[in-house]
């Protein structure tokens, strides 16, 4: 439980002072600068991540492990203890406390009575056993917070200057398998089923059920897509979704039986947030059926229905090839009145990536959008279709926005990787003839750092 911060200490950098004080854009932009000079500059990323954790920023402790902290070369006493993470509720602060480098700081037995404190938790209700704890009946604030970088998210309460979160139930499913203690099914399902779709309990329990490659685990997934309940069936469509994500081959039992059952349940499914998700399970294996699927609902009066669509339409087996139905749904969606569908349509034209010329004029015909993020990904589906039009527009967008450079950057690269290349041809071509390709990427960037 966190009752006060930890103290600061002394002499603490930038980067450290950025990631205790929880400001993620500042701690963005000091890696970004770090990565920019030649020894990566003298803040140190693992003392951010103890800043971080001491604070109990775990979104920023996640982002610092990421981009190359090391909690394990962190001194004990400069880091919450696991009893107090596991109190506190965080399963972000428990995985950075538990994972890769500083996990056998945790003997079984420690491990074994910290899975029966988070299952107290669990039973009880995080608000009944904070009450319980602080033995007050008053107002509890709640609200919901980030709990690591990504997409996953905790309820977080406050109770007479006390906050917990209300991940205790993922936490005892992380401490279950790092104990080797299999969960049963149905438990797994319960615990996800408390939870909103973007609780961290729903995301690991789904993960979980998934990897577990067998006919259990698979009836689980059916008896789901039947129930009247919408988030029952959208929890059984996650699972399916991923069933097909984590095969290892398109021929795998499961992947076929996750394929077959997709695409007979987007025919017959009302609830427009569980279509959304069994058609996304569609977007990494593609057949004419899965194609027909997806194109059923181009026109679907719901904007993630019909991003769905779009991000599946340019994942066919052959990823150079569109039907000549799946490249008009294409064209049509690349003009949605909802950005991220045109996005994500845009997304799609560029991994066809076969110089198709009414695709690429229709790209560029977005080079203008007032979305910056929609002409990013326009220019970099330009360029990998070849269109010397990239060029001109990566210049106009400039460099990277401070905070968003490694996204912005996976855009802009494409087109300096094109520069290049044509480069390379005019010096072939004209011997002695020295290409200017540098310009196109921003001062104090060089160009195409991840060439492919």
């Amino acid at each position: 439980m966190q009752t006060d911060g930890h103290a600061s200490g002394a002499a603490e950098g930038p980067l450290a002072a950025a990631a205790r004080a929880g400001d993620m854009l500042r701690v963005k932009q000091l890696l970004e600068e770090r990565e920019g000079r030649p020894h990566g500059g003298s803040d140190d990323a693992t003392a951010a991540f103890a800043a971080a954790v001491q604070a109990l920023h775990t979104d920023v402790a996640d982002l610092l492990i990421r981009r190359g902290a090391v909690p394990g070369e962190v001194a004990p006493d400069r880091l919450p203890s696991l009893r107090e993470a596991v109190g506190f509720g965080s399963p972000a602060l428990v995985d950075a406390l538990t994972g890769g480098s500083i996990r056998h700081r945790h003997p079984t037995s420690e491990l074994m009575e910290l899975r029966d404190l988070a299952r107290t938790w669990h039973e009880a209700g995080t608000e009944a056993e904070l009450r319980r704890r602080t033995g007050s009946s008053g107002d509890v604030a709640y609200t919901r917070v980030q709990d690591d970088e990504g997409y996953y998210k905790v309820g977080e309460l406050t109770l007479e200057g006390v906050t917990v979160r209300d991940g205790h139930g993922a936490i005892l499913t992380e401490l279950e398998e790092l104990l080797g203690i299999r969960t049963s099914c149905d438990d797994l399902v319960t615990r996800a089923l408390e939870r909103d779709p973007d609780h961290t309990a729903w995301g690991r329990a789904a993960i979980m059920l998934s990897h577990r490659r067998e006919p259990e685990a698979w009836a689980v997934a059916e008896t789901l897509r039947a129930d009247a309940d919408p988030r029952r069936r959208l929890f059984g469509a996650e699972l399916t979704r991923l069933f097909e994500l984590f095969a290892d081959a398109h021929e795998e039992q499961y992947c076929v039986l996750a394929v077959a059952a997709l695409t007979d349940w987007s025919a017959e499914e009302t609830d427009p947030a569980v279509l959304a998700t069994v058609l996304h399970g569609l977007s990494s294996y593609q057949g004419p059926r899965a194609e027909a699927a997806l194109l059923a609902h181009l026109g679907h009066h719901d904007p993630g229905v019909r991003r769905a669509v779009a991000a599946g339409l340019g994942t066919s087996m052959d990823g150079k090839h569109l039907s000549g139905r799946a490249r008009e749904g294409v064209l049509t969606l690349m003009n949605d009145p909802d950005t991220d569908v045109g996005i994500a349509a845009c997304r799609s034209a560029g991994d066809i990536a076969n110089g198709d010329p009414v695709l690429s004029d229709s790209l560029a015909a977005l080079l203008d959008h007032p979305e910056r993020r929609v002409r990013l990904e326009a220019v970099q589906s330009l360029a990998l279709h070849r269109d010397e039009r990239c060029v001109e527009a990566a210049k106009r967008l400039g460099p990277p926005r401070p905070g968003y450079r490694e996204e912005e950057l996976y855009c802009l690269e494409a087109a300096w990787r094109f520069e290049r290349r044509r480069g390379d041809t005019a010096r072939t071509t004209r011997p002695g003839m020295r290409s200017n390709v540098a310009s196109i990427a921003p001062e104090g960037t060089a160009p195409w750092p991840r060439d492919t």
